[in-house]
């Protein structure tokens, strides 16, 4: 059966369509444990967040981008109020951190939950909160490699020596390490050949995602507009791990079809359908997402999901 991660609310917009004067409702501890331990009875395999410390104000008023708690908070909540849940970063931006502290937080968050941490990596598209954080936009590639490999050996080896392009480690330990091992699986990001490529390489799993044409410019990612065009860069990431001699790759999909939970567009066959299409494709993994007027009623929709919707999922 596929593995499935909820939007845990964390951000506004996007797949439950929070607004801002909404947020407080959803980002309490209150809200986060009622939507979480909803997840978890409802027989989600995970929860998800996603990533913007300091958006442009453009970017928002043109209908891209949204504001977000800091991952790693919502996911410590989850973490405390559930047994089993998965927590992933979709996507932890790894251009913005020091490689060496975001192993630390990712590993301590492994640590307290019992090693559920499921890292989801990506280089960001922002330029103007690139800018605003101090990071070069143009070296987003290159960082993220290196931080990839930099991560890792924080998590698996003491005395580390590694140089990257700003920053050095003449023989430094992080423990404890993460629980899991060797490692805590690691999720790449993007629709590129080159985020396919690092997640055949480097990674544990890879996350396309429908993109339209008129998005691919801004968000500096390819665009996919067809199963064709998923299919074609879900084999290549897997026959880049293949040729690497790694394991095959877990695939990631959002789904797109969720609607409005209880609205006339809400279809459950057209969200069975497109699962079973993205199956066919090699995805084993989706994330989705569900609103409600009130956290509450979220929770609800939650459990319903479990019940309408899981247990049909191919």
């Amino acid at each position: 059966m596929m593995k499935t991660f909820l939007h845990l609310n964390t951000s506004t917009g996007g797949s439950t369509g929070i607004d801002h004067a909404q947020g407080n409702e959803f980002f309490s501890a209150a809200a986060l444990t009622a939507v979480s331990q909803a997840a978890e009875r409802a027989g989600f395999y995970g929860v998800y967040v996603t990533e913007h410390p300091f958006p442009s104000d453009a970017r928002l008023r043109a209908g891209v981008g949204h504001h977000s708690l800091d991952p790693l908070v919502p996911l410590s909540i989850a973490a405390a109020t559930t047994s089993k849940l998965r927590l992933c970063t979709y996507i932890y931006v790894l251009p913005y951190h020091n490689p060496f502290i975001a192993a630390r937080a990712m590993a301590s968050l492994d640590v307290a939950s019992g090693g559920r941490l499921v890292m989801g990596v990506g280089v960001g598209w922002m330029e103007e909160e690139f800018e605003a954080l101090g990071v070069n936009f143009a070296e987003r590639n290159e960082l993220t490699d290196e931080a990839i490999v930099a991560i890792k050996a924080a998590w698996t080896q003491e005395n580390v020596k590694m140089e990257g392009r700003h920053f050095r480690a003449s023989g430094n330990t992080m423990l404890p390490h993460p629980i899991q091992k060797p490692h805590p699986p690691i999720y790449v990001g993007g629709n590129s050949r080159i985020a396919a490529r690092r997640a055949g390489e480097m990674g544990d799993g890879f996350m396309p995602f429908f993109n339209p044409a008129k998005f691919a410019k801004t968000r500096h990612t390819a665009a996919i507009e067809s199963l064709e065009q998923m299919g074609k860069i879900v084999n290549y990431a897997q026959s880049v791990a293949q040729a690497a001699g790694r394991a095959p790759l877990d695939i990631g999909g959002v789904l797109t079809e969720m609607g409005s939970w209880g609205s006339p567009k809400f279809d459950v066959k057209k969200v069975i359908d497109e699962a079973q299409q993205l199956k066919a494709l090699g995805v084993n993994v989706i994330y989705l997402g569900v609103g409600g007027a009130t956290y509450r009623q979220q929770a609800d929709n939650v459990e319903r999901l479990g019940q309408e919707i899981l247990p049909r999922l191919p």
